[in-house]
């Protein structure tokens, strides 16, 4: 198996979890984090290996280690060939990994399907090539795939079973130490070292200017452990770290305390509408990135939540258009909301109930069964 970053760990994880209980001898190896290897997963390289921001810029700076890790794994893999191989999520790794290894006769599957229905539409040519199966997260997915000749299965979305459909915010309060009545706003700027630089400072200082309209607000930030230095020195930077709560990880955590979340684009939103809060969805990269990215998209939605809503359920800010003030203001809305527009804030409810629904399903026993399938071939 290889997962890339924190949230490809976190579904890898829950994908063993299945494949363990089918398959109680199961040994797994390959390249994965933190949830993966409590399950006994060996990994030769850490996921965070593969934590890159950005579409070209970035990648290109680590281009050369990331391929060698691809291409060592590769040789290995191929020298002592696995019963099957599971790609999960970070395709511009996997894709190519999973051609070369279908090439050798190594069984493929590629758990979440590319967002080829959001941006780089031309990516369907190589998941075909690449991929005997992909296990889909989103109910359209596997017809889209099927209409290019892909064999696909819809297994749900595996947090949408892990997130309780009625979240206990007095319970999440009580274990970070908050108040029932206080004002809450979680700050998520990613998971990516490269995130925290592009968005950290911008976020503490839109928490800054919160502070100043609202000084009685409480902000908690989760941190993976190796960026929590980073982050911390980032808060003192900004003058507001007094007012923080940092926590370790606990991302969860923090989405089930907060009245709103000002978050980073990227699979954190999900989880932010699984628990059924209000959120301003923020992204900036560096420019060449953004505009090579920009070029490639087919809706006018990048944040998840509306993408799978097809509505602007929640503000986007992105690139130049998220300044401290923009995110500030449109943060404070939903703060303001819940005590003036109660309404609005069921109506975010409502949608974003309708969409944990429709992503619940026994994930790791049908991912299971798609596999199984794939290995009797």
């Amino acid at each position: 198996m290889v997962a890339g970053e924190t949230s490809g760990d976190l579904l890898a994880g829950l994908l063993l979890d299945g494949l363990q209980v089918r398959w109680p001898a199961l040994r797994g190896q390959g390249i994965g984090g933190p949830q993966m290897q409590r399950r006994g997963f060996e990994a030769w390289w850490p996921s965070e290996k593969l934590a890159v921001h950005g579409y070209s810029i970035e990648v290109l700076r680590r281009y050369r280690e990331i391929v060698g890790i691809r291409r060592q794994l590769r040789d290995r893999l191929l020298a002592d060939q696995p019963g099957i191989f599971i790609g999960v999520d970070a395709p511009d790794f996997n894709l190519d990994l999973e051609a070369d290894l279908r090439a050798a006769g190594i069984k493929t599957v590629h758990f979440v399907c590319p967002s080829i229905w959001a941006w780089r539409a031309e990516r369907v040519e190589k998941i075909r090539r690449s991929a005997d199966h992909v296990l889909c997260i989103f109910p359209f997915e596997p017809a889209l795939l099927a209409s290019h000749g892909i064999d696909a299965t819809y297994v749900g979305h595996p947090l949408a079973s892990v997130v309780p459909m009625e979240p206990d915010r007095a319970a999440a309060r009580r274990a970070l130490g908050l108040d029932d009545a206080d004002d809450v706003v979680a700050l998520l700027p990613g998971s990516r070292r490269s995130e925290i630089e592009y968005l950290a400072a911008t976020f503490f200082a839109a928490a800054a200017l919160m502070l100043r309209a609202r000084p009685r607000l409480r902000f908690v930030v989760p941190a993976i452990p190796s960026l929590r230095p980073r982050i911390e020195q980032l808060a003192a930077a900004s003058g507001i770290a007094p007012h923080l709560q940092l926590l370790a990880g606990q991302s969860h955590a923090a989405l089930a305390a907060c009245d709103a979340t000002l978050i980073a684009s990227g699979t954190a939103t999900l989880e932010a509408a699984l628990f059924k809060r209000p959120m301003v969805i923020a992204y900036r990269m560096q420019a060449i990135s953004w505009l090579l990215m920009r070029r490639k998209r087919l809706q006018p939605w990048v944040g998840l939540p509306n993408i799978l809503c097809q509505d602007f359920v929640v503000p986007e800010l992105l690139q130049d258009a998220a300044t401290p003030a923009a995110l500030a203001r449109e943060t404070l809305r939903w703060i303001d909301a819940k005590h003036e527009a109660p309404a609005t804030i069921a109506t975010v409810h409502t949608r974003f109930s309708a969409l944990h629904q429709s992503l619940q399903r026994d994930t790791s026993r049908l991912a299971a069964d798609a596999i199984e399938k794939v290995v009797a071939r």
